[in-house]
């Protein structure tokens, strides 16, 4: 009898070390989620307060009501967007009060880079034209807002037995971690309000940890993804929109 009880009790143990859990975060909230709340949408960061609207960046509204000519005249209207190297770019990351480093610095290797929040307003509603304000005072042309998710898949092995031993498991490798980076980046021209819209190259990496490495090892992976997919998107703004002379 004991022994039919573990056969059924194997597939439930199996599943249980091998599938731990996933989970999905914003890039301006990036920080570790504990391994006791696995695939939690709650914030690492106190001062994250959510994304901003597309449509409120874009100045799309979903209340007004819209007629064939007005979307006849936004085609004829429609030019090729360029943005020369040197350009004044006010950049956004949205849902952090600054962009992250990495990107700040790719982006300056060819533009002269202007910073600006990324939190949503209190208030809602669009603000577009404010943003677009708040640039051309910059003395900005384009405004660039970019958007990402972190995807994270963990999985346990066989030292995951080990591990729940807790001062000689501690240092054991017994968690597998595959970590995804995906971004979306809006250039807006200040002056028209023409915009843009891109989605690089997602980058991925996997990461093996114990216990009393989870930690370090998540972020490292954060680290890395960011700094490879910062630096793609830059070298694709450069390659799509870098041309001599502005059409506007």
């Amino acid at each position: 009898m004991k022994f039919r009880t573990v056969i059924f009790l194997l597939p439930a143990l199996l599943l249980a070390l091998f599938a731990v859990g996933c989970a999905t975060r914003s890039i301006s909230d990036s920080g570790y989620r504990k391994e006791s709340a696995p695939g939690t949408a709650q914030a690492a960061s106190p001062f994250y307060k959510g994304e901003l609207s597309e449509f409120d960046v874009l100045g799309i509204s979903l209340e007004t009501k819209n007629t064939d000519e007005e979307i006849r005249r936004a085609l004829d209207a429609q030019q090729r967007f360029v943005l020369p190297k040197g350009s004044r770019v006010m950049l956004i990351q949205s849902g952090a009060m600054i962009p992250d480093e990495p990107m700040s610095k790719a982006l300056g290797r060819y533009y002269d880079v202007s910073v600006f929040s990324g939190v949503p307003a209190s208030s809602g509603g669009t603000y577009a034209s404010a943003l677009r304000l708040a640039a051309a005072r910059a003395g900005c042309k384009t405004i660039m807002v970019y958007w990402g998710l972190l995807e994270t898949a963990q999985t346990g092995d066989g030292g995951k037995l080990i591990s729940w031993l807790p001062l000689v498991g501690g240092m054991v490798l017994d968690e597998s971690q595959e970590m995804r980076i995906r971004l979306k980046t809006a250039l807006i021209d200040v002056k028209n309000g023409l915009w843009e819209a891109f989605a690089p190259e997602p980058f991925q990496d996997r990461a093996r940890s114990a216990r009393l490495t989870r930690e370090a090892s998540d972020q490292a992976q954060v680290a890395l993804l960011k700094a490879k997919a910062y630096e793609a998107a830059v070298e694709d703004i450069v390659k799509r929109y870098a041309t001599i002379g502005r059409s506007n």
